[in-house]
């Protein structure tokens, strides 16, 4: 075990718990003590949902480890039964209290409630919150979605599929799955089932009556798909439809499994992507250096879109999914790189660090790392901050989500071409920071057409904008470089901001190869030279 600051994942629990409060008429007993129920924080204060999850813990405290735990436990159940009512339950351990080995599951059934009561087996210390999800969820499945169906003739009918996979606290699943329902809608394919999120216990024993399956996030539902697929002999599509080129292969293999005709959806691809990316305004992005990492579902996704319909150049993919890392890898060698598989945000800087990208995509811990290294970025996948639950429509998945994504990714690095240039232009006798505004004139403003404004008023000086340096964020990896001169500092700052970092980091090399005491304006002009051969 290792404490950090920052975590990707949590234990696998919360994953549990995603599921759990996704769901409708499904309860969750949870064997925990006082400290590990904190996280009713998660849905209603980043995820902004408006009631706690269906979650009862027994809280039990040090001095209650004297007594009988187990007790507490079966009289949490049954309080919960009786006031809830579900329709099923989930019980199971957090970390904590597994180390006091009480077996909720078999104390549950000890119990004899007329209602199915899942045990979930956890293990806190080998496996995380995605995998707990998609373990939560595997169960569910396996225990209500009955016994086997003869399904109807597809002559005469319309074709069916459930969307499995979105759920809690996910990252733009909502949207997500509008953006899908529309696109199956246009197929003329009838949506039986989405599960886990709305879903009811009773809804999971129809998941057998659809002919296939929809697997939008495999982290979640592909170990439930292939269950289903076992058990009902329903084929799945897992194709992730993030990007137009994505959102065209799901459609395709949609229509083919449904016997239907995708032409309703691919005539005239309803997205803007493909149009801007070949815009002449966009030639700026061309081979721009882009660094990604989250979820497998999102990075794998994203990084296809930016190589593929951006015109970036991936120089670091990663992810935090090591169930997926194998996928991963696969892609970040078909992009010539290595891939990245850590959980830790350390060993996430340090190959950022060492990338120097021009654009950062990856999850709310990777905004701070670029926000200290003065590297333009964008939030791509969970873990996300509330800012990154927005109360518009804002989906990633089908061609409304391309459309987002576009603005995801290149509105950052617009932002910064725009520092740049107010950079450049900061010693200006026309544009520095104390000048007035030039639409003002320089001592006058003129009066008002019909007020008795008077004719001269004396213009208060501008106040000057806070502009945060380059320099001053950059974050410095070596503590004994030698230290720059104010001149070489000033014309560094002349440096585009999407190479300073490189710029900098060589010249610094440079110097410490020379042992310079001190990087001077005719040090930086050296070390260009070098470097540039």
């Amino acid at each position: 075990m290792q404490l950090t600051v920052w975590t990707y994942e949590g234990p696998p629990h919360i994953g549990a718990m995603r599921v759990a409060t996704a769901m409708e008429g499904l309860h969750y007993v949870l064997h925990a003590p006082q400290g590990d129920t904190y996280a009713d924080l998660l849905f209603t204060m980043i995820e902004r949902r408006e009631k706690r999850p269906p979650v009862t813990y027994t809280t039990f405290q040090a001095r209650d480890l004297g007594g009988d735990t187990a007790l507490l436990f079966k009289d949490a159940v049954a309080q919960a039964h009786a006031r809830f009512r579900p329709q099923a339950m989930i019980v199971g351990a957090s970390c904590t209290a597994e180390l006091i080995q009480d077996d909720p599951g078999g104390l549950a059934k000890a119990l004899a409630l007329p209602i199915p009561v899942i045990p979930l087996e956890l293990p806190a210390y080998q496996k995380k919150e995605n995998w707990g999800a998609s373990e939560t969820f595997y169960r569910l499945v396996r225990a209500l979605s009955g016994p086997a169906v003869v399904r109807a003739p597809r002559e005469g009918r319309r074709p069916s599929c459930n969307i499995l996979g979105p759920t809690a606290l996910g990252f733009r699943h909502r949207d997500d799955l509008i953006e899908i329902r529309k696109i199956l809608e246009a197929l003329g394919i009838e949506v039986n089932v989405v599960a886990p999120l709305g879903a009811s216990p009773a809804d999971l024993g129809r998941l057998g009556a659809a002919d296939f399956n929809v697997v939008l996030y495999p982290e979640i539902a592909r170990a439930a798909a292939q269950q289903l697929e076992k058990t009902f002999r329903q084929p799945f599509i897992d194709i992730v439809p993030i990007g137009v080129g994505a959102t065209i292969r799901f459609v395709e293999a949609v229509a083919a499994l449904a016997g239907v005709d995708p032409a309703p959806v691919l005539g005239g691809v309803p997205s803007r992507l493909p149009w801007y990316s070949r815009s002449v305004d966009s030639t700026y992005l061309t081979d721009k250096r882009v660094f990604i990492f989250g979820d497998a579902t999102h990075a794998l996704g994203i990084a296809r879109v930016a190589a593929q319909e951006l015109g970036f150049r991936v120089v670091g993919l990663g992810t935090y999914s090591r169930e997926f890392a194998r996928e991963v890898r696969a892609e970040a060698a078909a992009l010539g790189i290595e891939a990245i598989i850590a959980d830790d945000y350390l060993d996430v800087e340090a190959a950022i660090q060492a990338a120097q990208p021009e654009l950062v995509l990856g999850t709310q811990m990777e905004r701070h790392v670029a926000k200290r290294l003065g590297i333009p970025c964008a939030v791509i996948s969970a873990p996300v901050h509330v800012q990154d639950f927005p109360a518009r429509h804002s989906p990633q998945m089908g061609f409304e989500g391309a459309n987002v994504l576009f603005d995801t990714l290149v509105h950052p690095l617009m932002m910064g071409l725009e520092e740049h240039l107010l950079g450049m232009f900061r010693e200006d006798p026309e544009f520095h920071d104390g000048a007035a505004p030039s639409h003002l004139g320089r001592t006058s403003v003129e009066p008002a057409a019909m007020g008795r404004v008077p004719a001269a008023l004396p213009l208060a000086p501008a106040p000057a904008p806070i502009v945060v340096e380059a320099a001053q964020v950059t974050v410095d990896p070596i503590p004994t470089t030698a230290p720059w001169s104010a001149d070489a500092e000033k014309e560094l700052r002349k440096i585009p901001f999407f190479v300073r970092g490189k710029a900098r980091a060589n010249t610094e090399r440079f110097a410490r190869e020379r042992q310079l005491p001190l990087i001077t304006l005719e040090t930086l002009y050296d070390a260009k030279a070098h470097f540039g051969r």
